[in-house]
């Protein structure tokens, strides 16, 4: 609705991963290091953990989009599977023919060979399992056994899991702590800072398609920064409804009070946080104005 009143070509806060408009934050940008660093000393497992809404989906499509014609992957954005539909789900990734009716030690030796295929025209097999929190205990099993495969130069497969901090829990079980103790490079994905934010909105709407005076005012990015904890996919919903409400008004500048309103209208934002927040939103103003009145007064009265 606001896309022609603001000149943008589409939304700029969609909350569906988007490789055109990623940001290259500290954390983000860690983690792509920690991952690529570790995958070309062929480390066998990889873990990249954040909480829901931090763009684990959008730092996994990061890092594909980084790979060459000397790496094959498969992805895996569903892993909650048995060990038979993991390999299977391997199999056609890496379009590697598996017997559906072969148990799972023939069809590890078929993937074996497949993966032995890849390693002599020089390529390197690589598995990104997106939400791997939800992956059943025999099926992390499976996939250690699958880590075994290695020739006496290098693995024959890597494995970067990406997950919700629920992935650390499971991982603690003791019937998993062969592949616990296999995962020698970790990250953890952290929200935005305050002065990340800022550049986050503005890089946002330029990729959309905006040119213009800033929209987000210093007020309203502090805010946003404080009822979101910095995390991107509820930064866009706020951000997303403060745009709907200038539009509403006629105008071009979004203020804190804008900003009430959407963390008002939603409910993914801890409402202990409304009431200190909100007085602390409209004594900003106040408090900024006094600052100015005393740079520009001076002592006198």
């Amino acid at each position: 609705m606001y896309l022609e009143h603001f000149g943008l070509r589409e939304p700029p806060f969609g909350i569906t991963p988007d490789t055109a408009f990623a940001f290259g934050c500290a954390s983000h940008q860690s983690a792509l290091n920690v991952a690529l660093v570790a995958l070309s000393q062929g480390e066998g497992f990889i873990k990249i953990t954040g909480e829901v809404g931090t763009g684990k989906t959008l730092l996994c499509r990061r890092l594909l989009a980084t790979f060459g014609r000397d790496t094959v992957t498969a992805y895996l954005p569903n892993p909650l599977l048995e060990p038979h539909g993991l390999l299977d789900a391997l199999g056609h990734e890496f379009e590697i023919a598996l017997d559906p009716q072969a148990d799972e030690h023939h069809q590890l030796r078929a993937l074996n060979h497949g993966l032995l295929h890849f390693a002599r025209a020089g390529r390197r097999p690589i598995v990104l399992i997106d939400e791997a929190q939800a992956m059943p205990l025999p099926t992390l099993e499976a996939l250690r056994l699958l880590s075994n495969l290695e020739t006496e130069k290098r693995k024959l497969l890597q494995v970067v899991l990406f997950g919700q901090p629920e992935l650390d829990r499971r991982l603690a079980d003791p019937s998993v702590r062969q592949l616990r103790s296999r995962i020698t490079f970790e990250h953890r994905l952290t929200g935005l800072s305050r002065s990340e934010l800022r550049h986050y909105l503005g890089h946002r709407l330029r990729v959309a398609g905006y040119v213009g005076a800033t929209v987000f005012g210093g007020a309203a990015v502090w805010a946003l920064h404080r009822a979101s904890g910095g995390i991107p996919r509820l930064v866009n919903v706020l951000a997303h409804k403060c745009l709907m409400l200038v539009y509403g008004e006629g105008g071009h500048r979004v203020q804190w009070r804008h900003v009430r309103a959407a963390i008002r209208d939603t409910g993914s934002v801890r409402r202990g946080r409304l009431p200190w927040l909100v007085w602390a939103l409209a004594a900003a103003p106040l408090a900024g104005a006094a600052i100015d009145a005393a740079r520009h007064g001076g002592g006198g009265a």
